[in-house]
Formats: structure tokens, C-alpha cells, sequence
């Protein structure tokens, strides 16, 4: 075990939230420099591990995409001392091989956004001094998707090892188009939610890592069924308990694991890359 003291934050997206995962559960409010996070922070345990949940979209799902304010939702689950952070997340598929009800542990992610704020160095009244140039690759914290993939497998669920999500700036879904272009690209999933999310969370000196629920196959195909809020509310409810369950198994293996190396690892990254004032 590591001998820092581990704590998991967990977003939650769209129907991915369910607070009753979490055991001895307390609603905690709070505040940041950059604003407030999209909901109150559930705090509680899963298998004895502290744990703190946060609804992304807000626990009415009253936020769309754009307006997530996303520096203070991972500011706060690091005041909080979060160490790691699960996220997860609805994805349309860009791939055939990627059916809908599917789990991708992404890798990497293509940015399509416009205009959110994507560093907490932002020159900014009570942003941290200097100019962060973060390097993403790894996009994702390697150790903790590997444990997750781990976890998957130990309660017998068919993972996707590897995926690059495509984020949209929506909330409008894409042209057939534009479907076809991000699959040229090499995109697997698309989402609207993935950046700045997992930008920050690395700044922030967080190991992070998201796994994607494939609700729909977009709209690139000539065939079948085309993306819609009535079929990704459906694949959800005929699928949610897959990530519900993936949670519950990889949190106690996360608390098991070693961690020190790579939390030390990744803030010494964060660190060398913030060019201060001269």
C-alpha cells in the first residue's frame, strides 16, 4: 500500500451518478478560486476507501457541456485530497467493433472544443504563478487504467483496452460529415465532456482515467438507428450497472496498489513544465 494516503473522486456523467454507491455518505458544499463545481461533493467509502463522487453535469443534469465548470470540479476534488480520479462518461461510437452497451477504457482524446479554459494557469487573479506547457502524452494515467482493466476483467466484463475519444464542443450531436471526418482521424468514441476534464486533472498532478460508455454508433453509418437523446437515455438504462459495477471492483484494488512512485512521478511533471516569471 502507498503510503500516501489514497482518496478516489469519482465523476459521474450523464446517468453515471448514483450517490448510493457510496457508504457513510455526506453532502459537503464548497467553494474554489475558479467558482463553484457543477454539485455539492458526496463524501463516503466503497469497501472502506475514502471516496468523494461528483455529478458533472450537475445532479439535475442542468449543465450542458460548455458551461461545466471544469477547473473548479477538479480543483475541488483535489482540495478534498483526492489522488485518483474515475470518470465516466456516454460516447457515441465511431467503430463497428465498438457496439453500443460497450466499455472503452479511452487512451487518448482528440480536442474539438472551442474556448474552454483548459489550464488553471491562466494568469488569472488566483491562478498559480507562471505558464504551465503540460505534456499529454500520456493523456491518462497508464497505472490506473491498467487497474482498471484489471477490475473488469476480475468481475468478468468485455473491455475495450484502448480508445481515442473525440470531444465536441456540442450540445448539438454531429453532421454525418463530420462523423465520417473524426473517423478518419482515427477517433474511436465522441463525447462533449472528455476536455478540458482529463487536461486538468493531469495539471492538477491527479492520476486520472475515464471509461466510456458507447451509447449509439453517431450518425456515420448508412445503416441502422441514428443517434438520438431517446436512444442514449435507453442504452443507458439497459447498461448503467456495467460502470456501476467496474467502480465498485476497481476501488479497492486502486487502495491496494503502490502508488507513490507515480503520484511523485506526475506532480514532478506538472512541476517542471510551469515556466515561471523572469
Amino acid at each position: 500500500m502507498s503510503n500516501k494516503a489514497i482518496k478516489i473522486g469519482i465523476i459521474g456523467g450523464s446517468g453515471l451518478d448514483n450517490p448510493d454507491i457510496l457508504q457513510n455518505k455526506r453532502e459537503v458544499s464548497v467553494t474554489t478560486p475558479f467558482g463553484a463545481p457543477s454539485d455539492v461533493l458526496i463524501e463516503g467509502e466503497i469497501s472502506s476507501v475514502p471516496c468523494v463522487l461528483l455529478a458533472r453535469h450537475g445532479r439535475r443534469h442542468s449543465l450542458m457541456p460548455g458551461v461545466v465548470n471544469y477547473r473548479a470540479n477538479i480543483w475541488a476534488l483535489k482540495e478534498a485530497g483526492c489522488t485518483h480520479i474515475i470518470a465516466s462518461t456516454a460516447t457515441g461510437s465511431l467503430r463497428e467493433e465498438i457496439h453500443p452497451g460497450d466499455l472503452v477504457l479511452l487512451d487518448n482524446f482528440i480536442d474539438r472544443t472551442q474556448g474552454r479554459k483548459q489550464t488553471f494557469y491562466d494568469g488569472g487573479e488566483n491562478s498559480p504563478i507562471g505558464v504551465c506547457h503540460l505534456p499529454m502524452e500520456p493523456a491518462y494515467c497508464e497505472k490506473t487504467r491498467q487497474v482498471l482493466l484489471q477490475a473488469g476483467k476480475s468481475i468478468g466484463l468485455n473491455i475495450h483496452e484502448k480508445g481515442t475519444v473525440v470531444a465536441i464542443e456540442g450540445p448539438r450531436f454531429s453532421s454525418k460529415a463530420e462523423s465520417n471526418m473524426y473517423r478518419s482521424f482515427g477517433g474511436s468514441v465522441i463525447n462533449m465532456t472528455s476536455v478540458p476534464e482529463v487536461v486538468l486533472a493531469k495539471e492538477a498532478g491527479i492520476c486520472y482515467a475515464s471509461v466510456a460508455l458507447a451509447t449509439d454508433y453517431d450518425c456515420w453509418r448508412d445503416s441502422g438507428e441514428k443517434v438520438s437523446v431517446a436512444h442514449v437515455l435507453q442504452t443507458f438504462k439497459n447498461n448503467v450497472s456495467k460502470m456501476t459495477q467496474l467502480i465498485l471492483a476497481v476501488v479497492p484494488l486502486i487502495a491496494a496498489e503502490t502508488w507513490d512512485e507515480t503520484i511523485d512521478e506526475l506532480q514532478n511533471t506538472v512541476k517542471s513544465s510551469v515556466m515561471l516569471p523572469h
